[in-house]
């Protein structure tokens, strides 16, 4: 037996987050994947983590400075946790020892009008 597709409205409904990510060194998007879900953990547990629908959806190098590297990145949550995403997101400080800091740009309702008008 096929399994039916979800119609729209009963799906969860999605918004994009554009992070502004710097760092005191070079990471991959796996390395960003679990400093965001381990800063979301620590902060609002994992019951409540659980239901922010976490996703990176895009992973941008933007260039290196003298003491940091530079990333832009578009990262899903469900809509109505926004604000806590963004609070967890912006105590981040430290991931394996190293100094990170991330913040958001902007929010959005799809992935390319977050790339057109933040990236």
């Amino acid at each position: 037996m096929k399994l039916k597709v979800l119609p729209p409205t009963l799906r969860k409904n999605k918004r994009y987050l554009t992070l502004d990510i710097k760092s005191e060194v070079k990471h991959n998007k796996d390395d960003f994947v679990l400093a965001i879900w381990d800063s979301c953990i620590r902060f609002w547990g994992e019951q409540e983590t659980s239901n922010f629908d976490l996703w990176l959806m895009k992973l941008f190098y933007d260039d290196e400075s003298d003491d940091f590297y530079h990333y832009r990145a578009v990262l899903k949550c469900q809509r109505g946790y926004e604000e806590e995403v963004r609070a967890a997101l912006a105590l981040l400080t430290r991931y394996n020892n190293k100094k990170i800091n991330i913040t958001t740009i902007g929010l959005s309702g799809t992935i390319k009008s977050a790339v057109d008008k933040y990236i």
